[in-house]
């Protein structure tokens, strides 16, 4: 089966007498394994839990984890007493020494600086791990879904543009014989054949291109993690085809040639994105 690098999953749960906490995952190409985190504040723990669980299923491109936890617990309200003190006796001294008048009252106070504070909270990471191991593997299983899905539209693409490459490939071995023939026919001794044969002779060429495409069309139907591998085939396709490019010298073959080097580097861009 064939992977995508690209795809997007996501899970819900909620964990009881904490929240709601939400999972998302993306992918994209790499050229390894990559995985970034954006963990709530206090999860710094869960980290290597957190990656373990994603590269037990994902073994190449880049993937960002997002986790939200909302909290359903109330906090608690905590008044600065001692500091209060410390401002009221502060403002009355100032008051007594110009001689102020007006007095404290209950809303000003509260919006000293550092009087009233929220304090949340906190739940330990290690205990939630247990569901939200459950809720990532959920988005990490999502996720890995829509990556088949794109892997199975790629795979059905690169056949399409290998068998291409194949019929082009045909195409250029009877018009080569043809066209041998015709050369030939201009030339007045052996020497002269030979000595242009062994500029123009494309045979290995040919048979290499042919390989290679065979083997990439194997590695499709193998599947797997092969996108490097499909990618170095491409490479040496390419190789081959400028080769025969600068060898050949029908105008009819080079317009072919032409036209494989272009589905080429349609094929490499697209095995790019395979896992």
């Amino acid at each position: 089966m064939i992977q995508s690098m690209t795809g997007f999953g996501s899970f819900e749960t909620i964990i009881p007498s904490l929240g709601k906490v939400s999972v998302e995952l993306r992918s994209t190409n790499h050229k390894f394994l990559e995985t970034v985190l954006h963990l709530p504040e206090g999860s710094l723990s869960l980290e290597d839990k957190i990656k373990k669980s994603i590269e037990a299923k994902i073994k190449r491109g880049r993937v960002t984890c997002g986790i939200n936890i909302s909290s359903r617990r109330a906090g608690d309200v905590f008044i600065n007493k001692a500091l209060l003190k410390k401002y009221v006796a502060k403002i009355n001294a100032i008051k007594k020494e110009f001689k102020i008048e007006d007095g404290l009252n209950i809303n000003t106070m509260i919006h000293l600086p550092g009087v009233l504070a929220l304090e949340e909270e906190r739940v330990s990471p290690e205990n939630i791990w247990p569901k939200l191991k459950t809720a990532l593997g959920a988005a990490v299983n999502n996720l890995a879904k829509t990556r088949v899905r794109e892997g199975l539209a790629l795979q059905g693409y690169l056949k399409k543009q290998a068998d291409e490459l194949k019929e082009g490939l045909l195409a250029i071995k009877s018009r080569l014989k043809i066209a041998l023939k015709e050369k030939f026919k201009s030339f007045t001794s052996d020497e002269e054949r030979s000595s242009f044969l062994k500029d123009t002779d494309t045979t290995e060429e040919v048979d290499r291109l042919g390989f290679h495409i065979r083997n990439f069309k194997n590695k499709l139907i193998k599947g797997g993690p092969i996108g490097k591998e499909l990618d170095f085939i491409a490479q040496e396709m390419q190789r081959e085809a400028n080769t025969l490019a600068a060898k050949t010298f029908d105008v009819s073959v080079s317009a072919q040639v032409l036209k494989m080097k272009s589905l080429i580097e349609k094929i490499r861009e697209q095995a790019q994105n395979i896992e």
